[in-house]
């Protein structure tokens, strides 16, 4: 499979977001990092890209106006369809229900408690190797 060439994070803490594309980036990552502060963003920006470049999604949960949980069932077809297209929920929630209820949507490979760690990309994506 090719490397992974993109990552894009959605949620609407700006905090966050600085955080973890810091930690992106101190794996060596050198493709494209995109940060989108609501799901509705996320979505127009899907509707125009080609999804091309193999893509990593880190959707936060809780978010105003559309939950992540939204987002992931709005986009479960490309989730299924797509090769190189994967999306972990990155969120504060620990709970269990949360957690089933992501495992439910079609397409979701994975389920985080924040922080994005540099273990998990390392891993997953072999960055920093």
């Amino acid at each position: 499979m090719n490397p992974l060439e993109r990552i894009i994070l959605v949620d609407d803490n700006d905090l966050d977001n600085v955080f973890h594309e810091i930690v992106i980036r101190k794996t060596g990552f050198k493709g494209e990092v995109r940060v989108f502060e609501s799901g509705t963003d996320f979505l127009a920006f899907l509707k125009q890209d080609a999804l091309s470049p193999r893509t990593c999604v880190f959707l936060d949960i809780n978010m105003p106006l559309l939950s992540g949980f939204d987002v992931a069932r709005s986009i479960s077809p490309v989730l299924q369809n797509t090769p190189g297209f994967e999306l972990h929920f990155l969120t504060s929630s620990g709970s269990t229900q949360d957690k089933q209820m992501a495992g439910s949507i079609p397409g979701v490979s994975g389920y985080l408690v924040k922080p994005l760690t540099r273990e998990f990309l390392v891993e997953r994506f072999q960055l920093g190797t």
